[in-house]
Parts: structure tokens; C-alpha cells; sequence
């Protein structure tokens, strides 16, 4: 089971948000084999983010770059797949208004999920979590991808964590 995570998951990470922490844990004890996974524009977002405007956001993504692997996160590409379907996908998901226009990397974040057939984005961004799971799922299927389930680390924490 792959599992996606938004670049925010990463640098809270970083940051050592308890809930983040837990929320990793948590799904890592109850799913076993599952792996997680960040998109292509995820890892572009903490790369913009070490020449973020405040030096914590900068230290948080050089930390979670630095650590990626060690933490057990995976970075993928999307090259066998192609950008021009994520790109097309991803403007059929502002289009249908899932997400804001000027969202364009939470549309891509979405689309790359989809494609690698991950079956949860786990994310703390509120357009994230407005998007209308239903519509998402139908737009999806017409190019033949599931959507991923998108959750919060602190929505894992508070159903499953033990």
C-alpha cells in the first residue's frame, strides 16, 4: 500500500509536531506493508522551501531532505508515467473547481498521488482536505485512476491512535 505525503507532513516532521509523528506510526504499525511515498511536486515544494521567508521553514526542509530516506520516505518521479497526464489531470481538478485555481501544486500533489496509485495522500493543507472526495473519485475515473484518500495526520492520530 503506498501512501503519499504532502510537502507540509514533511516539514512538520522536521519540526517535531507530535501529531505528524504520531500519525506515521500509527499507520506504519497498523498497515505493515505500506510505504510512503513524495511526489515529484511534493519534494520540488521542500526544495522552494529551503529558500523559504523564515529560517525555520528553511532549516525544517533542509532537515527533511537530509532525513527522507533515514525516516523511511520515499521521493518518485513520475518519468514512466509522464508529466503531460499530471499536468492534464491536474487542470481537470482546478477546472471542476476541487481545488482553488491558484492551487496549482495541490492539483498536481493530487494527480501524482493518483497515478502512483496511492491509496491515502496524507496531507495537513486545508485545500486538501475540502476537496469533495466523491467528485474527485468520478473525475479520477475517467482516466482510469482511483482516488487516494486524503487525510490529516491529526484525523489518523485521533481515529486510530492507540
Amino acid at each position: 500500500m503506498l501512501i503519499a505525503v504532502d510537502t507540509n507532513v514533511l516539514l512538520d516532521l522536521a519540526s517535531k509536531t507530535e501529531a505528524v509523528a504520531d500519525a506515521v506510526a500509527t499507520i506504519r504499525k497498523r498497515l505493515s506493508a505500506a510505504r510512503f511515498i513524495v511526489p515529484p511536486t511534493a519534494v520540488h515544494e521542500l526544495v522552494l522551501a529551503t529558500h523559504g521567508e523564515s529560517e525555520r521553514t528553511r532549516r525544517a526542509a533542509l532537515l527533511a531532505l537530509s532525513k527522507l530516506r533515514l525516516w523511511g520516505f520515499e521521493p518518485l518521479n513520475l518519468v514512466p508515467v509522464g508529466h503531460g497526464i499530471v499536468e492534464r489531470i491536474a487542470s481537470e481538478i482546478r477546472h471542476k473547481d476541487l481545488v482553488p485555481a491558484e492551487e496549482m501544486n495541490d492539483s498536481l500533489i493530487i494527480s501524482e498521488a493518483a497515478l502512483l496509485e496511492c491509496r491515502m495522500l496524507l496531507s495537513s493543507d486545508a485545500h486538501l482536505r475540502a476537496v469533495n472526495f466523491q467528485k474527485l473519485t468520478l473525475l479520477l475515473k475517467d482516466f482510469d485512476v482511483a482516488a487516494p484518500i486524503i487525510a490529516t495526520p491529526r484525523e489518523i492520530v485521533r481515529k486510530f491512535f492507540r
